[in-house]
């Protein structure tokens, strides 16, 4: 069975969400963040050495990283779900938006997050990170224009972005993107993503 290492307010919880989409049964084991620091706790680096969440283990593998996570758990155990047919069109827009949400669209978010705790320190980045984060939150908002999913019509391992919008939401930005705004609204209303909350704890980023 899956153990998620699961971080309380963090990106596990879309690996929870995953689970439940899915139906596959998983283990939680449990780590609290330190309340002053907000830092994972060091039991996290007995599982895997950089002590960061999400981690999975699976069939005495551990799996870090969210895309290769959410791409292990859907070619192992998706049974075809949550992702297009591999010769299609739509895998490789599916393998561009897996990607994308780590590895381009949190950048500006993670910026903006730590320049905004330097107070005026941060101030000569500011114009640079909120040029990109109108870059991609707004790529991001065009590409939903008339769709309600990013790829193929349906709910696919894209599950990745809703970090993304979860953060645009929270710095008060979303409101400027109302493709996102509502994809993330109907992503929060999924039975399935409930059922993550309620097994993973409470998750701050779903108010």
């Amino acid at each position: 069975m899956i153990i998620i290492h699961h971080l309380n307010d963090s990106r596990s919880q879309r690996i929870l969400w995953l689970l439940e989409e899915l139906g596959t049964p998983y283990e939680i084991k449990f780590y609290q963040r330190d309340p002053a620091t907000r830092l994972a706790p060091p039991e996290l680096k007995a599982v895997h050495p950089l002590g960061k969440s999400p981690v999975i283990t699976d069939n005495g593998r551990t799996i870090a990283e969210s895309g290769a996570i959410v791409d292990y758990i859907i070619r192992h155990y998706g049974k075809g779900a949550l992702m297009p047919p591999f010769n299609s069109p739509d895998y490789e827009s599916y393998l561009e938006w897996l990607h994308y949400a780590e590895g381009s669209a949190m950048l500006p978010l993670l910026l903006h997050l730590y320049v905004m705790r330097l107070g005026n320190a941060g101030a000569p980045l500011h114009e640079r990170i909120e040029g990109e984060l109108a870059n991609h939150l707004g790529y991001v908002n065009q590409s939903l224009n008339g769709r309600d999913y990013f790829v193929a019509g349906q709910l696919t391992g894209d599950i990745q972005m809703s970090f993304v919008g979860e953060l645009a939401k929270l710095f008060g930005k979303i409101d400027a993107y109302p493709g996102l705004k509502s994809w993330l609204a109907r992503m929060h209303a999924r039975p399935a993503f409930g059922r993550g909350i309620e097994k993973g704890g409470a998750y701050r980023f779903a108010a």
